[in-house]
């Protein structure tokens, strides 16, 4: 039989929308699996509320599997909880202990405003992808898998930044709301194949002034990295940074030449 987590008590911030002002209600829960996953949690409490003819507490979730980046919640001041390398949908109640007061709140950051309860707009994300988290590529059958060969070392480099779910984890723990982390990482796991070059120094480019129409800068806190749910190392800022300078000179030259 499941361990049960007993008594457990659970701030959480309501806002009924992007102009309302907001505040922490408390929900107490008697008894919870030690195996139920926070979202669970979350499940049964709105579960409750309903059936009392009330608001049920709006948060974000998809594949509950730690892939989509969906669910994006402060808890006890730190995001996705507790549990170092893991997304909110895989915090197990284990974590806890009985009599627990447990915050629970949307992401902080300025360009994550509140949409409702525990939902932030995660937009700026999304349009720093549009301006370059791509590759041009010829349309047509899929090429042979060897048709261009890749040093092990740079495929496994570029695959774990690709590792990034685009949660904004990074942005909600730096003290500068920074998305550094995010951004390198999009641009990193391109860079770095055959497949990416074409346009490498341009994406960096695009992609890290659009960042900086919304995000602070980054001071290498580091707490982004310990946020992070797939453990994404800051190297990817480095790499970044890099290709950023690289491209104001390369860029500069290509124009020059037209």
């Amino acid at each position: 039989m499941s361990e049960l987590i007993t008594n457990l008590t659970l701030r959480i911030w309501r806002q009924g929308g992007p102009d309302d002002i907001g505040r922490f209600e408390e929900h107490y829960v008697e008894e919870i699996s030690a195996e139920a996953s926070f979202l669970e949690l979350l499940d049964i409490l709105n579960e409750r509320l309903i059936a009392e003819g009330k608001d049920a507490i709006a948060f974000d979730h998809d594949c509950r599997e730690g892939i989509c980046g969906t669910c994006s919640l402060m808890i006890d001041g730190q995001a996705h909880g507790p549990q170092l390398g893991t997304a909110t949908c895989q915090l197990h109640m284990r974590t806890f202990h009985s009599g627990q007061v447990i915050v629970v709140e949307p992401w902080r950051a300025r360009a994550f405003p509140i949409i409702r309860d525990l939902i932030v707009d995660r937009g700026p994300l999304d349009r720093i992808v549009e301006v370059g988290g791509f590759i041009t590529a010829p349309t047509g059958g899929a090429p042979d898998a060897n048709l261009i060969p890749i040093p092990q070392p740079v495929a496994e480099a570029a695959m774990d930044a690709a590792e990034c779910i685009g949660c904004g984890a990074c942005v909600a723990a730096c003290p500068n709301g920074a998305a550094n982390l995010f951004t390198g990482a999009k641009v990193t796991h391109l860079n770095l194949l055959p497949q990416g070059q074409a346009e490498r120094y341009a994406r960096a480019e695009a992609m890290v002034e659009k960042m900086e129409e919304y995000f602070g800068s980054c001071t290498n806190h580091g707490e982004c990295e310990a946020a992070c749910p797939k453990s994404i190392s800051i190297d990817v800022i480095a790499l970044m940074n890099a290709d950023y300078l690289k491209s104001k000179f390369k860029n500069r030259k290509a124009l020059s030449r037209t």
